[in-house]
This record gives structure tokens, C-alpha cells and sequence, in this order.
């Protein structure tokens, strides 16, 4: 087995973002809206063995997922040095705007 890395690679940041797409309630209402069909030809999606047909959900304003990796990495799976370990206490406090020591 290869050297443990020192940060979550952008491959499984990527498949973790898919994830949460393939199973939102946005995507999820998308396909409801329009019966399961496709709005350029009416096809509807079928999972019958030998007629399988599938369907997908496009975003008409494009997702620019580098971009969105480089936030995820900036904000949330930030460096080690910028992050702090704390109490759910001191934690509530910090959001709050107290003291945190």
C-alpha cells in the first residue's frame, strides 16, 4: 500500500461532491418535474433489462468544479496550522463572538 497523503486528494473531493448530487433533493425534484422524460426529445428513462435508457440533470449555468474544489480546499479542508481543536462549549462561544479563552 502507498504513503498515506498528507491532504484529502481532489479526486475524492470530487467523488464526494458527485455524491451529494446524484443524491439531492434538487436533482431529485428535477427528474420528478419532468416525469423522469428528457425535455430535448421526451425519451423517458427506463431501467427494463435489454431497454435500458438513462437519464441525467444538466445545470444550464455550468458548474465550474475546479473552482469549487479550490474553495472546498481553502475553507474546509484548510491546513492543519488553520484549524483548532476545542470543546463543544468553547465552540458555541466562538460562533457566539465570546471569549475564547
Amino acid at each position: 500500500m502507498g504513503k498515506r497523503l498528507p491532504h484529502t486528494p481532489r479526486s475524492r473531493v470530487r467523488s464526494a461532491l458527485r455524491q451529494l448530487w446524484l443524491r439531492s433533493r434538487e436533482r431529485a425534484a428535477a427528474l420528478k418535474r419532468e416525469g423522469y422524460c428528457c425535455e430535448g426529445c421526451g425519451r423517458k428513462q427506463s431501467r427494463a433489462k435489454g431497454r435500458e435508457f438513462k437519464i441525467e440533470v444538466h445545470h444550464l449555468d455550468g458548474i465550474e468544479w475546479e473552482r469549487v474544489i479550490d474553495y472546498v480546499y481553502r475553507h474546509i479542508l484548510c491546513e492543519p496550522s488553520r484549524l483548532e481543536v476545542m470543546c463543544l462549549d468553547c465552540h458555541a462561544k466562538e460562533h457566539r463572538g465570546g471569549p475564547s479563552k
